[in-house]
C-alpha cells in the first residue's frame, strides 16, 4: 500500500515517519466497519472488548459508527517493547463481567504476529461467551502467525512499524489522526 501523496515526515524520539494512511481514508472504512457490524448485530448487543492501549481511538470511533446498543469494556495486553514485539505478553489488566452466553468482539488497533489475539481468544473462550469475533483496524498477513480469522478488517498492511491513531513508539504518536510509516534511511 502507497504512502500518501505529498507526505511529510514527522520526528518521533529518534525516529522518523511518513504518512501512510489519511485520517479521511481511516473515518470511511471505520464508519463501512460500524455500518456491518450494525447488520450482523442487529436485535443483539455485543460486548466491544477494547484492548488497551492503542485500540482506544479505533474503538471509540468504531463503537459510534454502528447503529446498534453495545456494552464497552476494557483490557490491557503488551508484548511490545520499541519497534518489536517480544512474542510475551505482560501487564494485563482485566475487569470484564460475567462473559456466560454474550457476544464478544475483541477490538485491536494491529495484529501483526497474533501472540495477543491468540491470548485473548484463549483466554476469553474459558469464559463461556455465545460468540467471539475480532475487529482490527491494521493487520499484517505476512507475520501473521495463526489462523484465527479476522471478522472485522479495516486495512492489510506491509509487515513495517506503524505510528498514529492510537498506536505508538515509545509512547509517542497516539495522537496523530492518521497512521504513520517508519521512514526509511
Amino acid at each position: 500500500m502507497p504512502t500518501e501523496p505529498h507526505a511529510t515526515s514527522i520526528q518521533l524520539g529518534d525516529l522518523s515517519f511518513v504518512p501512510f494512511l489519511s485520517a479521511d481514508r481511516i473515518a470511511q472504512r471505520v464508519s463501512e466497519l460500524g455500518q456491518q457490524i450494525t447488520t450482523d448485530y442487529q436485535g443483539r448487543r455485543p460486548i466491544m472488548v477494547t484492548i488497551l492501549n492503542g485500540s482506544f481511538i479505533f474503538s471509540s470511533d468504531l463503537v459510534r459508527a454502528m447503529k446498534i446498543d453495545c456494552d464497552v469494556q476494557f483490557m490491557k495486553v503488551s508484548s511490545y517493547e520499541g519497534t518489536e514485539s517480544t512474542g510475551r505478553l505482560t501487564a494485563i489488566f482485566d475487569t470484564l463481567p460475567d462473559l456466560k452466553d454474550q457476544d464478544l468482539i475483541i477490538i485491536e488497533d494491529i495484529i501483526d504476529q497474533g501472540h495477543t489475539i491468540d491470548y485473548l481468544l484463549r483466554s476469553l473462550s474459558e469464559k463461556n461467551p455465545a460468540s467471539i469475533k475480532i475487529a482490527t483496524l491494521l493487520l499484517k498477513p505476512e507475520a501473521y502467525q495463526y489462523k484465527h480469522p479476522v471478522d472485522y478488517l479495516g486495512f492489510e498492511i506491509p509487515n513495517d512499524f506503524v505510528v498514529g491513531y492510537g498506536l505508538d513508539y515509545n509512547q509517542m504518536g497516539r495522537n496523530l489522526p492518521g497512521i504513520y510509516t517508519l521512514k526509511e534511511l
